[in-house]
């Protein structure tokens, strides 16, 4: 009788970790190659640069000088700089650098949600309008044809638009490194790939673009701790889709300790529980209703770390069962051993296709040995993320990588 019960629950878990492998497999695919596109190359829209910054001295001078020379005309766009509860000079050094700073105290609506949402009523009281705005971290370097392809996306009516997501510092240590192959990895299997399918991207905090209509008629209103991914489905329970902007890089400066990472990564966890508890059961009923699979799409990206949870507990019951069998059915009853082994391959396969797809240097191959350290660490984290994730305080990563946009070109040329 207790078997009879035991495998009534293992047996739809593996019901479930056979269609979700299956799923990431086959949109991985599709992120392997691009569409061909003929772009818009005339600059018409205006664009209002918005970067959040919380006591980013050490960094934010950099990339105002960068934003100010983007291959872009100059009188359509404007740099705003929200220096959020600084206590340094953040706000001194983003103003002589040409930047219209806007300085923000709050002690109880603490985060970069809130600052966005605070930043966005006051673009829109201001004299002048934008056709959309642009979000960076102020820690981060853009491409100056960054505006350039957002425009010729917003022409071509895309409304949510997240741009490349690359590294500024992929080489400082092993855990950028490992950091900025994860970035590379998912900008290919999954950004790009469901672009190619015409299914819904996912903002990503920084180097998004999104129209003033679209914030004017449906408000932010993103203020947990992953607010980009609250607005994305937020907006895709409106019926509006993220695009993908391959072209339009933004370069993040990556976490160099294990501690940094965790914290970040903790906290995206926290965020993904809290935003999956809120929006699933709306999102499902919006996607049935509106017979739209990339909602219900949607739906399946915030269940990632539901699927890596109910994963881990099924490895470890298996390993149980190896010293205590038999307790389960066998998971090959539904994923055939041949198909397992392939599936495994895909997994590393995949990583070295996209580091050749960046042409990235020979050290990004050796942090490619210590990729599944990185990616095994996520367990842990996960589980904290649920067990912690009715928290709301911000955890703020500091920045130090002081970089030029030149300076960083010449780096990754040598």
């Amino acid at each position: 009788m207790f078997n009879y019960w035991f495998d009534a629950v293992m047996v739809p878990l593996q019901l479930i970790m056979f269609f979700f492998t299956i799923y990431y497999c086959f949109i991985a695919f599709f992120g392997l190659w691009r569409r061909k596109e003929k772009k818009i190359l005339t600059p018409q829209k205006t664009f209002a640069v918005i970067v959040a910054a919380h006591n980013e001295s050490a960094v934010i001078g950099q990339l105002i000088d960068n934003l100010k020379r983007l291959d872009y005309p100059k009188e359509l766009y404007d740099i705003f700089v929200i220096a959020d509860n600084c206590n340094d000079n953040t706000a001194e050094i983003a103003g002589k650098a040409g930047a219209i700073v806007c300085e923000r105290t709050n002690d109880k609506d603490k985060g970069k949600g809130f600052a966005l949402e605070w930043m966005f009523n006051r673009l829109f009281s201001m004299k002048r309008q934008y056709d959309a705005i642009c979000v960076f971290d102020a820690d981060n370097l853009v491409h100056p044809k960054f505006l350039l392809e957002m425009n010729n996306r917003l022409l071509k009516g895309d409304k949510v638009i997240q741009g490349f997501l690359d590294a500024k510092n992929p080489y400082d240590t092993w855990i950028s490194g490992t950091f900025a192959i994860s970035f590379w990895v998912i900008d290919y299997v999954w950004h790009l790939a469901k672009t190619n399918i015409g299914l819904s991207s996912v903002l990503g905090g920084t180097g998004m673009c999104i129209t003033t209509d679209v914030l004017k008629r449906h408000g932010w209103g993103a203020t947990c701790l992953t607010e980009d991914m609250e607005f994305t489905m937020k907006s895709l329970c409106e019926g509006i889709k993220t695009t993908w902007a391959h072209d339009a890089i933004v370069y993040d400066e990556k976490p160099l300790t294990f501690m940094q990472a965790y914290r970040q990564r903790r906290r995206w966890a926290q965020g993904q529980f809290d935003v999956a508890d809120r929006f699933i059961p709306k999102m499902l009923r919006e996607g049935i209703r509106q017979h739209d699979i990339r909602i219900i799409d949607g739906c399946f990206h915030l269940v990632q770390p539901h699927f890596l949870m109910i994963s881990t507990i099924f490895i470890l019951i298996s390993y149980i069962q190896l010293l205590f069998p038999p307790f389960y059915t066998n998971i090959y009853n539904f994923m055939p051993s041949e198909l397992m082994t392939a599936i495994t391959i895909v997994q590393y396969v995949l990583p070295m296709i996209v580091l050749i797809k960046v042409h990235a240097k020979p050290k990004a191959w050796f942090y490619l040995l210590l990729y599944p350290i990185f990616i095994y660490s996520w367990i842990p984290i996960v589980f904290m993320g649920f067990i912690h994730r009715n928290d709301h305080e911000w955890s703020h990563t500091k920045h130090t990588r002081a970089l030029s946009y030149s300076e960083f070109m010449n780096e990754e040329r040598t």
